[in-house]
């Protein structure tokens, strides 16, 4: 007789571990077993890591020395990208099931497998042989509002402070008629929006015969899907060009917000991380989607503090993005990533030092978001409403910002709310109609 289970999910780390913890969920789900909150009482927990920094890897092991130490009786697995890097330090957290980055499905049955005969599963593949992509139901388990769409995965960029092209592997691409199925059978599930996602989708289709452009992939997810929003993850500032914004320009169902990965506003600095760009062409792809999209929210990534990083090179990065004008950023102190070159380069700087560039640059980023939220009042945005805040249903404009508006039974509703004021981390507004 078969035994039904419980299990639970921890997902550290970016949108595509979000979708792939998703994915193994719903293939759970389709086997019978069911899906329990993290501080229930479960079968088994699954920690799907994420191995960017050595800050995440410390994240990581306190997850799992803490689930097992509650646990000591279920069954306790781990996946990602920190397994996939250091699977013996994860062995000896005394883990159940060790994944790596890839083979979802033959991680899920492993789990199986240890919660039910009690005993030790490992299966970590070597990332850099990967050449396909690997198939995964999409879509969520939340309420039907927002879902990720994998169509890419790996990177070849070797930028000096990441290891994750070694956790990853080589690039890999959804074949576009993939993407279009699952999109639309998303859009069929009730879903309203779509976000695009991979851990460098601006190379999707580097693999694929022909090499087609992401735009080519949009065209085609768009226009499968025109009642839902389609937004974009991160991208490269290499892929912007006046082309590829004339053709997205085509599409009225893509979000008017882009995450452009910038990490520093020096090309001194950009030139030791190995990014492939400088300032110049950063700022031209800026300046090219504002152009294109007025109002679109164009936010960023930003790494302070890099080794050898000086006064000068910080002042010349936080004039640069006060010049691109972003809508929003993410600060991070620059983080000793062991097995990356950016590790043994000298001019490692201490923590006061991380501590008073980041605040520094999140007081400009913060000043830069508060000037765009304020360009927003008195305009009438479609907002997608998401979940209840006390008074307030909340929810996304198409540029991302959130916005606070009072109703009934507005989840997954879509209205168009005269934007009125600032609130909280984002807008107040009053539906119209």
């Amino acid at each position: 007789m078969v035994k039904y289970m419980k299990f639970a999910f921890y997902t550290l780390g970016c949108k595509t571990n979000q979708y792939e913890t998703q994915a193994m969920e719903q293939l759970l789900l389709a086997k019978g077993h069911s899906i329990g909150a993290w501080d229930a009482e479960c079968d088994g927990y699954v920690v799907n890591t994420c191995s960017v920094t050595a800050v995440a890897d410390k994240k990581n092991r306190a997850i799992i020395r803490r689930c097992r130490r509650e646990h000591p009786d279920a069954v306790i697995a781990v996946c990602g990208c920190y397994s996939q890097h250091d699977a013996p330090a994860v062995k000896a957290l005394g883990v159940d099931v060790i994944g790596g980055s890839a083979n979802r499905q033959e991680f899920v049955q492993l789990l199986l497998e240890a919660a039910a005969e009690k005993n030790y599963q490992e299966s970590v593949d070597i990332a850099l042989r990967r050449r396909e992509f690997e198939i995964l139901p999409a879509g969520g388990l939340e309420e039907r509002t927002r879902a990720m769409l994998k169509v890419q995965d790996g990177c070849v960029n070797f930028c000096s402070y990441c290891i994750i092209p070694y956790t990853r592997g080589p690039i890999r691409s959804a074949p576009a008629e993939l993407a279009v199925e699952q999109a639309k059978e998303l859009a069929q599930r009730g879903y309203r929006e779509i976000v695009i996602t991979g851990i460098e989708i601006a190379s999707w289709g580097a693999d694929l015969p022909g090499k087609p452009e992401l735009a080519v992939l949009l065209k085609a997810v768009c226009a499968a899907v025109p009642h839902v929003r389609v937004r974009l993850g991160s991208l490269e500032p290499r892929i912007i060009t006046r082309e590829f914004c004339e053709e997205l320009k085509l599409l009225p169902n893509i979000c008017p917000q882009f995450h452009l990965s910038m990490q520093s506003g020096c090309d001194t600095v950009l030139c030791r991380m190995k990014r492939k760009y400088d300032t110049a062409r950063y700022y031209e792809s800026v300046a090219l989607l504002k152009e294109f999209f007025p109002g679109c929210a164009v936010t960023t990534d930003m790494i302070v503090a890099f080794p050898g990083e000086t006064e000068e090179e910080f002042a010349q990065s936080l004039e640069f993005i006060q010049k691109c004008g972003f809508a929003d950023m993410h600060i991070f102190p620059y983080s000793r990533r062991p097995g990356t070159p950016a590790d043994k380069m000298p001019g490692q700087h201490d923590n006061a030092t991380k501590e008073a560039r980041s605040r520094k640059a999140i007081a400009v980023a913060e000043e830069m978001s508060l000037a765009f939220r304020k360009e927003m009042v008195g305009s009438v945005q479609e907002i997608l409403f998401e979940e209840q805040d006390g008074d307030f249903f909340t929810g996304h404009a198409p540029n991302y910002m959130k916005v606070y508006a009072k109703g009934e039974n507005l989840h997954n509703e879509v209205k168009n709310v005269r934007i009125t004021g600032l609130y909280k981390d984002g807008l107040t507004g009053e539906i119209e109609g």
